[in-house]
């Protein structure tokens, strides 16, 4: 069964027919991200400027942000392929996948991470547990941060290279070169700031394919009536053919997309990855920092339709898209599109929204990673009680070996055919083990010392075990790339939680005074914080915010769950 990426190069007959219109606004682009990134660098005095925009920022940036950081342009070719290819499923991966992590993080987990005061999220299992969890868990996030930006960057020179004819090797040395340059300048202000603005080139780019694709098919009277016909009336369903031993073209039933990618993959992603949580802890106080990923929830809700449509647009105008008969591949759907329906100007607009996803996705992964080398890799375990402008000077030198890093692991993703496959397989392996050690270690105070190396430890390996071994040598039949992400995902939560059980039955626990602030049921100072002037307003209560967002999410479901 081909999976959305099979093919990692898009069809070659989508050359857009681009003019000077198009290239002048990509060109007006980029002079206003360098020009960011030089505006943001007079603020950047000390190294928590640098890394976390001194904790500054209001709560409406730092939302904006939090999905601009997640909304990278491989989730938009990825989940407009998947819609191409499964239909309407592709509701969960948000749904069910996103919201409640992420209202779990504001409510939850915020308190603790903005808190204690930490820098990163791996320094928080330096609090909960001991260094050795602490460094592994920086060393397997700093790895992955920079796996994921190479894919971020080599997505970016397949669509640059096909839709207007750069080589690859071009795209992906200027798209570096610019994350480089306006990070270096402006650190975290300024990665932030720009996904601001790439938040709105990206919806600028996505909403006219939507609004010109639905005009092309009939509305959505006209699309669902295609599909019907051409797929079954599954196809624009949630939940048809979920049943436990039913056949789908998901490769998952009802309770591994609950549990595999609703609680496991889901909640592993948006309450560990630094990526996203660093937007949250550079918020200017601690309702801020909570309200920073419930704020983000509601555009996640929709921004769904602005991914899906356009894949199952595709699906109806061409029958068969995405197989060989067809002369397209999954992850052609935008681009076909784009080729299709957008006029000179408009066509600049995608193209550069295109971009914008790219580079947002990258600079996340890039920053994040920066912060996490510098502070708890370099300052705790290499070079202690620097003054703080070496470690700012550190920081702009780790950025660009960390860029011309992701260079060299976009190359090294050109050897994978399955790109969104790939990226699930790398939050199996890096994300849900930490998110196991987290939950465990937030909520059981008998969670010892030791436990949290272990269990981190545990869950990775037996992910990987899982992927490689029992999936890929066929130990046991599982029909998709994607069913196995979800199966891979659940092993290494279970393995990690039994693992640390195991240890901590048979080790110390850590002392009750350590753990205030970082075990539920326990403050801190800076958790009890008094609010700020005007924090009253209904609009800024994290509870009203988070529970309205999950109201909202499920409602959705209603319309396509018949």
């Amino acid at each position: 069964m081909q999976t959305p990426t099979e093919s990692a190069y898009l069809a070659a007959e989508l050359r857009l027919p681009t003019n000077w219109l198009d290239y002048t606004i990509l060109g007006i682009y980029f002079v206003v991200v360098l020009g960011i990134g030089f505006a943001a660098r007079r603020s950047v005095k000390t190294s928590l400027d640098f890394f976390l925009s001194g904790r500054s920022l209001p709560a409406w940036i730092t939302g904006l942000a939090f999905i601009s950081a997640n909304l990278a342009a491989t989730e938009i070719l990825g989940m407009a392929a998947n819609s191409a290819q499964y239909g309407a499923y592709t509701v969960h991966w948000y749904w069910i996948g996103a919201i409640p992590a992420m209202v779990f993080l504001g409510l939850v987990m915020m308190p603790f991470y903005y808190g204690s005061k930490v820098r990163s999220v791996p320094e928080m299992l330096l609090l909960r547990f001991d260094k050795w969890a602490h460094l592994l868990s920086s060393a397997l996030f700093a790895f992955a941060a920079i796996l994921i930006a190479g894919v971020n960057l080599y997505a970016l020179a397949i669509v640059v290279e096909a839709l207007l004819g750069w080589p690859q090797w071009v795209a992906i040395v200027v798209a570096g070169a610019f994350v480089l340059a306006y990070i270096t300048l402006g650190g975290l202000s300024s990665a932030i700031y720009n996904e601001v603005l790439q938040f709105f080139v990206i919806l600028a780019a996505l909403i006219p394919l939507v609004v010109l694709g639905l005009k092309k098919v009939g509305g959505w009277d006209g699309l669902t009536d295609k599909l019907t016909a051409q797929h079954g009336a599954d196809f624009t369903t949630a939940w048809g053919g979920t049943g436990i031993g039913s056949a789908n073209p998901l490769g998952a039933n009802w309770l591994t997309i609950v549990l595999g990618l609703g609680f496991v993959l889901s909640f592993g992603y948006w309450t560990t990855n630094f990526a996203e949580v660093q937007r949250a802890l550079s918020a200017k106080n601690l309702s801020a920092a909570q309200r920073t990923p419930l704020i983000a929830a509601f555009p996640k809700i929709f921004i769904v339709f602005l991914v899906m449509i356009p894949g199952l647009t595709a699906a109806a105008l061409i029958p068969g898209f995405g197989t060989s008969d067809s002369g397209y591949q999954y992850n052609d759907a935008i681009p076909y599109l784009m080729e299709q329906l957008l006029p000179n100007g408009v066509l600049g607009i995608a193209v550069t929204g295109l971009l914008a996803a790219f580079m947002a996705g990258m600079a996340a992964n890039v920053s994040s990673f920066n912060t996490v080398f510098t502070n708890d890799i370099w300052a705790r375990y290499v070079e202690r009680g620097r003054e703080d402008g070496y470690y700012v000077r550190f920081g702009r030198l780790i950025t660009v070996i960390g860029v011309c890093a992701s260079v060299g692991t976009a190359f090294l993703a050109s050897s994978f055919s399955n790109i969104m496959s790939y990226l699930q397989t790398l939050f199996s392996f890096f994300n849900v083990p930490m998110f196991v050690v987290f939950i465990v270690g937030m909520f059981w105070k008998r969670a010892s010392v030791k436990s949290g190396f272990w269990g981190l430890l545990a869950g990775t390996v037996a992910a990987m075990v899982n992927y490689f071994w029992i999936y890929k040598q066929g130990i046991i039949d599982i029909p998709t790339d994607q069913g196995a992400n979800f199966v891979s995902a659940i092993v290494g939560f279970v393995a990690g939680a039994v693992v640390m059980v195991a240890v901590s039955l048979f080790t110390a626990p850590k002392p009750a005074e350590e753990l205030q602030g970082l075990v539920y049921g326990t403050t801190s100072p800076g958790m009890s914080e008094p609010p700020a002037a005007g924090d009253d307003a209904w609009y800024r209560r994290p509870a009203l915010l988070g529970w309205g967002a999950i109201v909202l999410a499920a409602a959705c479901y209603i319309p396509f769950s018949f």
